[in-house]
């Protein structure tokens, strides 16, 4: 139960990290705040909602395993302390999302052919070599690697959540795009800054 509590994130919470000159550090949630999971999305939307959803899905799926690699290989405290609140942060979204895909009876992945998504900037760039290259590469190399690789990654989700405010029609699922943008473009602030530091 104590674990569900520390992973609750507040919707004005997406990225809980602090900038400042002592760096990185997580913002705990106000208690008695609603879960990003607990959120509801009602039964009205359109497809591209549904594929929103979906490749964001797969995308968060592949944003887990690179911040669990990172939380454990990182060698900049700051890095570290960045994925493991990413992961956090991903984690709990991924579980609203499959929710609200669940609920209006679709599939809670995105159908893996690549002509399927061309209307919707495709499936998510980032290919599953490169996210095992992540657990190989020497450890003074790892900082860079990664960054260069979740900062694309992270771009792509921006680019993603674009489709969806345009062109989606759900409230709850434009909200929530527009929310994934505004804290990725944290994330890519902060990683910017880790790469020139």
């Amino acid at each position: 139960m104590a674990a569900a509590v520390t992973r609750r994130v507040v919707l004005s919470l997406l990225v809980p990290l602090a900038l400042g000159a002592c760096g990185t550090a997580a913002t705990p949630a106000p208690t008695g705040t609603q879960a990003v999971a607990e959120i509801q999305a009602g039964s009205s939307f359109n497809e591209t909602d549904v594929m929103f959803l979906q490749m964001l899905s797969y995308h968060q799926k592949q944003g887990l395993e690179m911040t669990s690699t990172a939380a454990t290989r990182a060698t900049s405290p700051q890095l570290k302390t960045l994925a493991e609140a990413v992961r956090a942060t991903e984690a709990d979204e991924l579980t609203m999302i499959q929710g609200w895909l669940t609920q209006w009876g679709k599939p809670t992945t995105a159908d893996p052919a690549a002509g399927l998504h061309a209307d919707h900037g495709g499936l998510p760039a980032t290919g599953p070599a490169e996210i095992k290259a992540l657990t190989t590469v020497s450890p003074s190399s790892f900082d860079t690697a990664f960054l260069n690789l979740f900062l694309a990654h992270q771009h792509n989700a921006i680019e993603m959540a674009h489709l969806e405010t345009t062109n989606g029609s759900n409230k709850e699922a434009k909200a929530f795009a527009n929310r994934v943008r505004e804290s990725r473009q944290g994330e890519v602030r902060q990683m910017l800054k880790l790469m020139n530091g």
